[in-house]
């Protein structure tokens, strides 16, 4: 049989038409969660922008087309809020729990209570909390992801790190239950536990506000990881195709070859 040429074809050019991606990422004031939403943005994806600073999110949403909710996360009615907003917003497929912190460098001998318990609240029972109430929502999904951002601090101790050691060596527990729990709902868990990242803020908040400790911490590294590189490595965890799992990452830069040893020159 022949055909002529001539003819137009009767195929039709069909549209793209996947859905778009849409993520919740905390902790996105600042140093790796706002990288991360800068990062996710500009690949197209919807962004919900959660910290509690809200004229932070602003500018951030401004300039990346974001959505700012600022909230604290291991606040109820903040997370209640949260999910409300994301709910008429068409939902989400993906939750980023960037948001934690580290406060002091006591040994447990001298470690202050509140200290602590704030070191808890934010990296821990914050996680829980509005991981529990996304939960429903990337089950619904089908093919949901949950990517918690931990630390080498949940795997290695060191003197003076007692408190953050506990609440990330608690975080890295959790991820690795939920990853466990939720395989059968088909929601992948991811953790990313960076090392050495040069996010000044973090490392000042860290320091109760002393600018020169926290310059020495980076003193004499010439390529610390910054929050561009996390952010990319998150980026690619949470967009390769979704039977693929990267269960734990461990990201350093060269000079961190390992916990005890950090390569400085004078």
């Amino acid at each position: 049989m022949t055909t002529d040429a001539t003819q137009p074809s009767t195929a039709v050019d069909q549209p793209d038409v996947r859905p778009q991606r849409a993520a919740v990422v905390t902790g996105a004031s600042t140093g790796i969660g706002e990288a991360t939403v800068r990062a996710l943005a500009a690949e197209g994806w919807r962004v919900y922008a959660v910290a509690r600073r809200a004229e932070r999110l602003e500018a951030l949403a401004a300039e990346t087309g974001a959505v700012a909710v600022p909230a604290d996360i291991a606040e109820d009615d903040d997370v209640a809020r949260l999910l409300e907003a994301v709910e008429a917003g068409g939902g989400i497929d993906t939750l980023v729990n960037i948001a934690g912190g580290a406060r002091g460098t006591d040994w447990v001998a001298d470690a202050k209570t509140e200290d602590w318990e704030w070191m808890l609240r934010v990296n821990v029972v914050g996680t829980m909390k509005i991981t529990r109430a996304f939960l429903p929502m990337l089950r619904a999904h089908g093919r949901g992801t949950v990517l918690n951002l931990t630390s080498v601090a949940g795997l290695v101790s060191y003197e003076g790190g007692g408190g953050y050691n506990a609440a990330k060596f608690a975080e890295h527990g959790m991820t690795r239950a939920l990853r466990l729990e939720e395989a059968e709902h088909n929601v992948r868990v991811v953790e990313v536990m960076p090392g050495l990242v040069k996010t000044p803020e973090f490392t000042l908040s860290r320091l109760g506000g002393d600018a020169a400790a926290a310059e020495r911490v980076y003193e004499g590294v010439e390529e610390p990881l910054t929050a561009e590189d996390v952010a990319d490595v998150i980026r690619y965890a949470v967009t390769v195709p979704h039977h693929v799992n990267l269960d734990d990452i461990v990201i350093r830069p060269v000079a961190q070859a390992a916990a005890h040893k950090l390569l400085r020159k004078r």
